[in-house]
């Protein structure tokens, strides 16, 4: 079985991620546009995620470079971005590629 780190995701086209002063959101174009229980806030780290998952690089090198960027622990941004994609595929914001 593929771990989820060997593996490259792509935002979906059916989500939109905007950056409204400070905040970050994902909405889906495929929803009513007044549904706000679609509209999704991303904090720094999810807003990052969400810039490095480019289709070509594996979640592993994802996590190296939140690791890099961040103060946390390694175990702390794993499960952030392990949590992060799960969810993103849960929504289909994003793709196995």
């Amino acid at each position: 079985m593929v771990d989820i780190l060997d593996k490259v995701y792509k935002k979906s086209d059916a989500m939109v991620f905007r950056k409204i002063g400070e905040e970050c959101i994902l909405v889906p174009i495929r929803q009513r546009v007044g549904d706000m229980d679609s509209i999704y806030t991303l904090n720094e780290t999810a807003a990052r995620i969400w810039e490095l998952l480019d289709g070509r690089t594996k979640a592993r090198d994802i996590r190296v470079r939140i690791l890099e960027e961040f103060d946390a622990t390694p175990d702390e941004v794993e499960k952030d971005l392990l949590d992060h994609i799960r969810e993103l595929k849960s929504i289909q914001a994003i793709l196995e590629d």
